[in-house]
């Protein structure tokens, strides 16, 4: 049987208690550090979100002022709050795109554009959303006449956000990108090549030249991480220039599928 512990004097005791309240406070100091660094990455992370939402708008032809993109992390968190949450919560985006010149868009059988067409770029606070939240912003779009839309999500869609995406298509075009896949922009990269979309004359004179049909053409999959960039539509056709080495560009044109 263990000899019965020596009871402690109240010195003992009080430096004992003071141990345990140091260890506590800096395990505490140490969560809240853990804490402020992963707001902090969370911060930097949608800060790189949204300049490369913007270069893909500025891609695709939308109104987007240069400056908009380039400002510092310091402007965008002045800007859009100092919290993930807030951040998340008040980052909106709505940009226009000019109807093309008449020349460009004169294709047999098909109407001219002439309206400015209008995308808006929803931040999902929510990690998982579901059917009602989609249906909020389809909600908003109505409301304001406009027809497309990009949903930025923290993760995957549920099976039932995904429905209700798809059960508002083709009237209200809205596209789903993760913030994993727009931390940096896929164009820039060093072996991607040069995508270039074709208007429906050109697309109609390229068939002429070629007396081909489209379905003819060599297929790029409308899930490609290009085709989603660029926002491409079924029976389009991109121009897609590669660098070579014999012949200094080599070009391919690819019918969307």
């Amino acid at each position: 049987m263990a000899p019965p512990k020596s009871p402690q004097n109240p010195r003992e005791q009080a430096e004992e208690q003071g141990d345990e309240k140091r260890k506590a406070s800096e395990a505490e100091k140490e969560k809240e550090k853990e804490k402020e660094a992963k707001e902090a990455a969370e911060k930097s992370r949608l800060f790189r979100v949204r300049r490369t939402v913007l270069e893909m708008l500025l891609d695709r032809g939308y109104d987007v002022n240069k400056k908009d993109i380039d400002i510092t992390k310091e402007q965008f968190l002045t800007s859009y709050g100092d919290t993930v949450s807030a951040i998340r919560d008040s980052l909106f985006l709505s940009y226009l795109k000019s109807p093309p010149k008449k020349e460009e868009d004169k294709s047999p059988g098909k109407k001219e554009e002439t309206k400015s067409v209008q995308i808006y770029v929803f931040f999902l606070n929510e990690a998982k959303p579901g059917a009602k939240t989609i249906r909020g912003y389809v909600d908003k779009m109505k409301a304001d006449n406009v027809s497309n839309a990009i949903l930025v999500v923290q993760q995957a869609l549920s099976p039932f956000a995904r429905t209700e995406v798809q059960n508002n298509s083709p009237k209200y075009n809205i596209e789903v990108f993760q913030e994993s896949e727009l931390l940096v922009n896929i164009k820039n990269h060093a072996l991607m090549p040069k995508h270039e979309l074709l208007t429906p004359k050109e697309k109609a004179d390229l068939l002429e030249r070629y007396t081909v049909k489209e379905t003819q053409l060599p297929r790029i999959q409308i899930t490609d991480p290009m085709a989603r960039y660029y926002g491409m539509k079924r029976g389009q056709v991109v121009k897609i220039t590669r660098k070579s080495e014999t012949a200094g560009e080599y070009i391919t044109y690819r019918y969307v599928v």
